[in-house]
């Protein structure tokens, strides 16, 4: 195998001269949360109370009322958690810099399916009612309300935008599609949003009967759609007509990874912590459509932003034949792979492959003495792995320990290579950072290696607080 080049002289930003220990940060974090949710719940008592101040209940006399009833409460419920589950896609920061990416991404899917089924409730009970009244059949009642009404044929559009996104969304179709395809299918959720809005104000009772109810509405549309045209469109658009950020230079890091080095104007404005990852899309005629995300592989500083990336297929694959000029937008920073939820003195810093990056960003950064910071590094091949050299060298001007563990895994189950026979993950993990279980451990990898180190982890006993990682969640 050809061995990359030699890596040029190692530059280190100079790390924080200081970083806050203790739990109360993480409490301080907890009670943000704590009150995003509460806000959340909130806004579905006060749909609910609109429902029931409107009468929502006192006018059931019979199988009609009842399904009107359930018409307006399913509707009212499933427009409110649509609209809280766009807004935990928006990419907010402030959402982002309580829950990182990947939670805030696993509550937009558990939301999906309780909002379907409220629609399907909806639709099915509205088409019912209105069946029982005209004496026709649910199909021939179906078809007339979609061709007399104009704004139940958008409705319409509407719920099927909603089924193919939530179809899309569960875990057998993401596994057969491109990262690339199910983000445009996604975007759908936009369109159903929008095209929903029109017989909620022309036909929705419980929306347009009470001004209260009218401003409240109107003031969660204009909030959730505020957050999503500044955090998704504007803010991206702005900071890139301002920076116009391009490729500077590209560095082979091994056989299937580069480096990409990123330069412009103002470039303070892509500071981020390290551990952190920005939404990459190369401006090409196949990629400015193309969102992927990649962590900084080095840490933050005033000449550019650096991105390794391996070829795993897909978008990455071309990505390794980017020129030197290309203009690249950046969506970001996102993510609390970070030290800004460290509360250990201690630290193990554990990546896999091309989980590099964050790692490498991380190390450059923190702080620490010698004995503070643990290293390991598991990759298939030490003479081609992905910044191996500057990982190296970085551990070596910190006084880092660093622990490389290549070849071939011990056993099918074990996320480290073949050690001393008769030893575990576990034996192993206690025998290089003795300390784990009072330190902070970042893990950055493939899910399943990402898995199997966490259960060694629990294993040994370091609390789940103390475990950070970060997946690209989609």
């Amino acid at each position: 195998m050809t061995q990359p080049p030699d890596e040029p002289t190692l530059e280190l930003a100079q790390p924080k001269t200081s970083v806050r220990l203790g739990a109360k940060k993480l409490q301080e974090i907890k009670r943000g949360q704590d009150l995003i949710e509460a806000l959340g719940w909130a806004s579905l008592v006060t749909t609910v109370a609109i429902f029931l101040l409107n009468g929502g209940l006192q006018e059931i006399t019979d199988l009609g009322s009842v399904l009107y009833a359930v018409t307006r409460l399913a509707a009212l419920l499933a427009t409110n958690l649509l609209l809280i589950d766009i807004l935990l896609v928006a990419r907010v920061s402030w959402l982002d810099r309580f829950y990182g990416h990947d939670r805030v991404t696993l509550a937009h899917k558990k939301l999906g399916k309780p909002i379907l089924y409220l629609v399907i409730i909806h639709v099915l009970a509205s088409v019912t009612q209105f069946s029982l009244l005209s004496g026709e059949n649910l199909i021939n009642e179906f078809i007339a309300m979609v061709t007399y009404t104009p704004d139940i044929v958008t409705s319409a559009l509407a719920f099927a935008a909603m089924i193919t996104v939530v179809v899309t969304s569960l875990n057998i179709s993401r596994k057969r599609m491109p990262y690339e395809v199910w983000h445009i299918l996604h975007l759908l959720a936009y369109a159903a949003v929008l095209l929903a809005i029109p017989h909620q104000f022309s036909l929705g009772n419980d929306i347009n009967s009470q001004d209260f109810a009218t401003y409240y509405w109107i003031a969660l549309y204009v909030f959730v759609l505020a957050n999503i045209a500044w955090f998704r469109i504007l803010k991206p658009l702005l900071r890139a007509m301002t920076s116009k950020l391009k490729v500077e230079r590209i560095e082979r890091t091994s056989s299937d990874s580069i480096s990409v080095y990123l330069s412009g104007k103002n470039m303070k404005k892509y500071r981020a912590e390290a551990g952190q990852f920005f939404l990459f899309r190369a401006l090409t005629a196949r990629g400015w459509f193309r969102p992927h995300p990649f962590s900084m592989s080095a840490a933050s500083n005033s000449k550019h932003v650096r991105f390794t990336i391996g070829s795993r297929g897909d978008d990455t694959e071309q990505l390794q034949g980017i020129q030197p000029g290309t203009t690249v937008l950046l969506e970001g920073p996102y993510g609390v792979f970070t030290e800004s939820r460290r509360t250990k003195k201690d630290v193990v810093l554990i990546a896999s492959g091309i989980g590099i990056p964050p790692i490498r960003a991380l190390a450059e950064s923190i702080v620490g003495h010698e004995d503070d910071v643990t290293i390991i590094y598991r990759v298939r091949d030490e003479k081609d792995a992905p910044l191996m050299t500057e990982t190296r060298e970085l551990a070596r001007i910190r006084g880092f320990k660093l622990v490389v563990l290549a070849g071939k895994r011990a056993t099918p189950n074990s996320w480290m290579s073949a050690g001393p026979e008769g030893a575990t993950d576990l034996d192993r993990l206690l025998e290089i950072a003795p300390q784990v279980k009072n330190s902070d451990v970042y893990v950055c990898g493939p899910t399943a290696w990402t898995r199997a180190v966490e259960r060694t982890l629990n294993r040994a006993g370091t609390p789940r607080p103390q475990v950070h990682t970060e997946e690209y969640a989609w």
